[in-house]
């Protein structure tokens, strides 16, 4: 009869000390692997934010905010990065035609919004029929303010009501984001955002996500002057509305 297996009690001080006795014990599977030091992944991570900091350290600047960093600056890289910016800058001032709040007409919301997708990223605002809707202003002074400082966006507002027959309060203000016929996105109140609370800079973001504009966009670091966003106007406009047959949640929006 063979003994029974007798565990035998290994005195271990500090597993994960780097000894001799623990290597011993490590070659014999009697304590596991130390496990990899997480100093050297730290620091490759901080060189790298680092390297990408010194890299991306002029994005978001206008041309006189450059023109200030000659003396700091390499001379031939500034150059290029400045003629780099300035056809930036030419290509946005090119695409900017819109630069308003557009109020759409039951009629043409196909052209106005369908259709007009296909050159370019259109933003429709749902508000809510009342006027005691805070949401609905806080959105209404944003398209405001987005449309006057992203021209090369289309943004169009509309009653919800008069969009889709019966379309609760409750879920006012809607965003809509088309692009190349399609929707994109799809909000459906504030809540998702801050609420009462949002600002431009929340709906900015949006921009960003949808790929309306790009995260290097230098109109987002620009100061407006208008961030804070506070229910100012009555969300009462003339006509608005191109109907859409549908239901609340599987409505056809084309």
């Amino acid at each position: 009869m063979n003994p029974p297996d007798i565990p035998i009690n290994v005195p271990v001080d500090d597993p994960n000390a780097d000894t001799e006795w623990n290597d011993i014990l490590r070659k014999h599977k009697i304590i596991p692997e130390k496990p990899p030091s997480p100093t050297p992944i730290i620091e490759e991570a901080l060189t790298e934010a680092r390297r990408l900091a010194h890299e991306n350290r002029l994005e978001g600047k206008d041309l006189d905010e450059l023109a200030e960093l000659e003396d700091e600056e390499d001379e031939e890289f500034l150059n290029e990065y400045k003629k780099k910016r300035f056809a930036e800058l030419s290509h946005i001032s090119q695409a900017s035609v819109f630069n308003q709040v557009y109020h759409l007409q039951k009629p043409d919301y196909s052209r106005d919004v369908t259709e007009a997708s296909q050159k370019a990223f259109i933003f429709v605002l749902l508000t809510a029929p009342s006027d005691g809707n805070t949401e609905s202003h806080v959105a209404i002074e944003a398209w405001r303010q987005l449309a006057a400082k992203f021209g090369d966006v289309k943004f169009c507002q509309m009653r919800a009501d008069l969009c889709i027959e019966g379309y609760p309060e409750r879920n006012c203000p809607t965003i809509l984001v088309y692009k190349d016929g399609d929707i994109k996105k799809q909000i459906v109140t504030l809540k998702e955002l801050n609420g009462v609370g949002t600002k431009v800079e929340d709906f900015s973001k949006i921009l960003v996500e949808v790929g309306a504009i790009q995260s290097t966009d230098s109109r987002l670091s620009r100061p407006s002057g208008h961030d804070d966003i506070r229910p100012n106007r009555s969300i009462r406009e003339g006509t608005v509305g191109r109907a859409v047959s549908g239901d609340d949640e599987d409505s056809d929006w084309d």
